[in-house]
């Protein structure tokens, strides 16, 4: 997933690439769940993530009970409809995402969080492992005023949790979603199509707990071995 010199600093909108209008052609059909990928999505929530390379990612969604179908793109940049090219030498400022659209009533908010916290490390900076560049961030992009407080507290709650394990500040950005672009369409469930294929992520160790009221939850997990440089 690495292609060319990286850059490990956002561009400026002067600094970032013009970009296009027309926007990626994509199939439309998730490869596995069979539903739509493109909406509108009517009845099912949906929030964007962003935990280093998309194809990874996006598994780890797609496996979860209650999502209805997940897509991978181009978030929190400057360059509209950037292609995978651009954004992998960092001058559109994108992050490498995953939507996620799921039932509320099948899987709560908290258990997609759960999802996202334990499959990444969400202290390092632009980079997860041994890929490196500002696609690779950490991020929370929602799409209500709920959803944005619900992941500022999630955040503070696995903060907790990786702090009393010994580890390092959390650098995940949390925003209001900004557009989203559709990646090209054969990063679309790469996984499926290539079950060999690369996939660099790798969490902490450690849980998020979902019940985070419960007053064992953090000292449950905190002495479990932080797991450093996965």
């Amino acid at each position: 997933m690495l292609l060319g010199r990286k850059k490990i600093d956002l561009p400026t909108r002067e600094q970032a690439l013009p970009g296009r209008e027309a926007q990626m052609p994509v199939r439309g059909v998730h490869t596995v769940l069979g539903n739509s990928t493109v909406g509108p999505f009517e009845g099912l929530s949906s929030v964007y993530f962003g935990m280093g390379c998309f194809w990874g990612a996006e598994r780890k969604f797609w496996q979860t009970a209650g999502v209805y179908t997940t897509a991978v793109g181009y978030q929190a940049g400057v360059t509209p409809n950037p292609t995978y090219e651009e954004v992998c030498i960092g001058r559109t400022g994108h992050n490498e995402v995953v939507l996620v659209v799921f039932d509320e009533g099948q899987v709560s908010l908290e258990e997609i969080f759960a999802v996202f916290w334990q499959g990444h490390d969400p202290t390092q900076g632009m980079r997860q492992g041994n890929d490196v560049g500002t696609q690779y961030r950490s991020g929370i992009y929602t799409t209500s005023d709920a959803q944005l407080a619900a992941a500022e507290h999630s955040r503070d709650v696995f903060q907790k949790v990786i702090s009393e394990a010994g580890g390092g500040e959390i650098t995940s950005e949390i925003l209001a979603a900004p557009p989203f672009y559709y990646a090209e369409d054969y990063h679309q469930q790469y996984l499926d199509k290539n079950p060999n294929g690369y996939c660099g992520l790798g969490g902490t160790g450690l849980c998020y707990p979902v019940d985070a009221s419960a007053p064992q939850a953090s000292e449950r997990h905190s002495k479990k071995r932080w797991l450093l440089d996965k």
